[in-house]
């Protein structure tokens, strides 16, 4: 990427950050899942997920923080998920839970863990989730908490990248297929968070999308007892 490019970049991370503030819920999430993972949130732990940023957005962060730092491999399950990463993206841990900024954190960090779901013919009609943390992510299983504030945020973030770079765009529109296709195995319907605060199902064989409450939805894990994970986080 040359200077000007990476420049330019930096400056749309900026302007991203700045408009996407909103939480995903009205209260900290991460105190119902942080007992079944650990003592720590799942999405601020690389032992769950590890964090990849663009490069300009990692020089932005650095420019005015030290919470962030490159992330070395620890084992080979992290080697062979960072195998493919892109020459322009870069692997990054924070500090911790206990030590978050929160003006600091990646657009990732800010929208996990939802991304805007595409249908096949591009358009997004909401958010939907990395399905791989189903069994870990509270917010995952009770979507109903998510707040309107958040998914218009999280998708007018992306809309601007997007705008900005349309293989960005092609990215989700493959995540977006990979869904449906591992949902249509599963015979279940995809959840989606819509963009007015409504919720939607994308049927699993049509592809269709039809109104939907998140009562509908199921829960996962630990997290099918919602008595047990509210004492564990009191």
């Amino acid at each position: 990427m040359d200077p000007k490019t990476r420049a330019a970049r930096v400056e749309l991370y900026r302007r991203i950050h700045q408009n996407f503030q909103a939480p995903v819920s009205q209260f900290d999430c991460g105190r119902r899942c942080a007992p079944h993972n650990g003592g720590e949130p799942v999405c601020c732990t690389t032992e769950h997920a590890i964090p990849v940023a663009d490069k300009p957005e990692f020089d932005l962060l650095r420019a005015r923080t030290d919470l962030w730092r490159r992330y070395t491999p620890t084992d080979a399950q992290a080697r062979r998920e960072l195998a493919d990463l892109h020459e322009d993206c870069v692997a990054i841990e924070c500090m911790g839970a206990r030590h978050c900024e929160r003006d600091n954190r990646t657009m990732a960090c800010r929208a996990f863990p939802f991304f805007p779901y595409m249908t096949r013919a591009g358009e997004i009609p909401g958010l939907s989730y990395y399905w791989s943390f189903e069994d870990r992510c509270w917010v995952i299983s009770n979507l109903g908490i998510v707040t309107p504030g958040f998914v218009r945020e999280c998708i007018a973030a992306y809309e601007m990248l997007f705008a900005a770079d349309r293989e960005e765009h092609e990215v989700y529109m493959r995540l977006s297929a990979d869904m449906r296709r591992v949902f249509a195995r599963r015979n279940a319907v995809i959840p989606i968070v819509g963009r007015d605060g409504s919720f939607f199902a994308v049927e699993p064989r049509t592809h269709a999308l039809r109104p939907a409450a998140p009562a509908e939805f199921p829960a996962f894990g630990p997290y099918k007892n919602e008595e047990a994970v509210a004492a564990a986080a009191d």
